[in-house]
Order: structure tokens, then sequence, then C-alpha cells
């Protein structure tokens, strides 16, 4: 028995088990693949306060240490349900069930893919899907942005002032973003835009060096160089299992402004829920404010 479970091993579910941890209470993380979840993945993290540059993989293994020096059990294992017997909690994986006083959700999202081949190979090559977080690392170079709606578009805009040129490619012949987004994004000369692109190939060996588009009413072939590729057509929360016990806003878990959801004892953390701003320094802002109200919580018990 556990006085909390977190079924995620990012920085949000990683941050709640330390904060947990450091209050006096056991906590069992799960995670389906490897600790750190996307900003693992992410070549450098240069916005973390403190830390002028450090690797995903490294800033998640430090945080994964952390944690687990402080006493956190650790098992890879995917929670796929929540039910409930009296005041304890069943989590359970693919592998077994496990028990605990709370239940922190803390899946994350997966940014949309394109499903083109060679998509996940390339990502950290020259593919991203977060221009906040690696654009800075294309200063100067040419890069291409695949997208229409808000964050494409801002996207597009914050490269502009790093890059050298940025070209955004949409599928559809039009932009769903906001009118004065677009606005802004056509009066930067080194912004240029093509309509009624599909994605069809990655071009490049180790590194990213192009796309091939096909023109959806030419029908002809587009090929447009880059040094890095952007990929901004949504994200997918991950919340599915656990919909009975929490509201969800498009796929997003609601919460309160402690993390708690609708079900008193089951608490959301990170991108998994409903939020404006989606980075680690967030993430982890979530997971200690979350851990304090747990603590609390079973403190008042």
């Amino acid at each position: 028995m556990y006085d909390s479970i977190v079924i995620g091993g990012g920085p949000a579910g990683l941050t709640t088990a330390l904060y947990l941890l450091r209050a006096g209470k056991s906590v069992l993380v799960l995670e389906k693949e490897a600790p750190g979840g996307q900003i693992a993945k992410s070549p450098r993290l240069e916005n973390f306060p403190s830390i002028k540059a450090i690797s995903g993989m490294d800033f998640s293994s430090e945080l994964f240490d952390q944690v687990t020096d402080l006493g956190a059990d650790f098992e890879l294992e995917n929670g796929v349900a929540i039910e409930k017997e009296g005041d304890v909690f069943k989590v359970k994986t693919d592998w077994g069930e496990h028990e605990g006083k709370t239940v922190v959700i803390a899946t994350g999202c997966e940014h949309r893919r394109l499903g083109l081949p060679r998509e996940e190979e390339l990502t950290g090559h020259g593919i991203s899907y977060c221009a906040v977080c690696d654009g800075a690392f294309y200063k100067d170079e040419d890069v291409l942005l695949i997208g229409d709606a808000n964050t494409a578009i801002q996207y597009a805009i914050s490269l502009s002032q790093t890059s050298r040129k940025v070209t955004v490619a949409t599928l559809f012949d039009r932009f769903f973003a906001d009118d004065i987004l677009i606005k802004r994004m056509k009066s930067i000369p080194n912004i240029e835009y093509f309509h009624n692109l599909e994605s069809k190939e990655f071009l490049g060996k180790d590194q990213i060096e192009g796309v091939r588009f096909e023109d959806t009413k030419t029908h002809e072939e587009k090929i447009i160089p880059c040094k890095g590729c952007f990929i901004a057509i949504g994200q997918v929360p991950c919340n599915e299992p656990f919909q009975d016990w929490v509201d969800l806003d498009k796929g997003f878990i609601v919460t309160d402004d402690s993390m708690r959801t609708k079900t008193p004892g089951i608490y959301a953390v990170g991108d998994c829920r409903v939020k404006k701003i989606r980075q680690v320094i967030t993430a982890t802002s979530d997971g200690a404010i979350a851990a304090i109200a747990i603590a609390n919580e079973l403190n008042a018990r």
C-alpha cells in the first residue's frame, strides 16, 4: 500500500514523487517506457532555471536518480485502469495491480505525428515538435514548419527571429489560426508559406535535409530543403483509460488549481491536463503543487 501511485515518469510525475517523498510519503512511480517522457528525447534543454544547458536524457536521469535516492519505488509498467474499493485505489497495469491511497495521473501527451517513415528515427536529428525548446539550435539556418493553426503560426513567428528563413507548409488551402497571428506572420519578410502540400517523405540520411511534398491540387512534387523541420499539427493526450474518473476537455483532464480532478484522491499533473503552457518548468510546477495538496490531504485523514 502506497500513499500515492504516480502514473507517468516524466518531469511532472517525478516532481510530484520528489515532493511527496520529502514530505515523508511512500510513492510508486509507474512508467511505460523510460523516465523523462518527451523531454528525454530532446538533444538539449536550455530554458530550465539554473541549468544553462543539459541534454534531455541527462536531465531526466538526474531527476530520476534524485527521486529513487529518496526512496521512490519505480516500475516499468503501463497504467491501464483505475479501480476503487473503499478508500483504496487499485491501479491496474499491463503486468499486475498496485494499491494506493491517492493516484496522480501524469501520462503527458504525445505530439501528433505525420506518420511518415523514419519520423521517429530523425526526431532529435532535425525533426522537432517544439520550436520553443529547439528553435535556437537552428540559428541562421533554413527551417521548415508544417502546420496551420495557432501553435504553428506562433512557432513560425518565433523561428523567424533566429533562423535565416522559415518556410510554412499547410495541408489545406488556408490557415486556421487567429487573424492577428496570420497578419503578423505574413508581415515578416523571412517567412514564406505554401498551401495544399501533403507531406510524403523526409529527406536526409542521419540528419534531415528536406521534405518531399505533393501538391494536393496539381499533384506536382515539391521538395523544400531545410536543416530543421518543426511539426505542429496538434497533440494527443493519453487519458482514455481514466475517463470514468475525470472530466475531459478535448481529451485533456480538467483539474482545479491544486491539480485535483472530480474524483477525490485522484490528481492530474503536467501535459495531460487542461493548461495553456506545456513546458518542463510548468510540468514540474504542477507536480510540486499536487504533492503539497496530496500531503495535506493524507495528513488530514
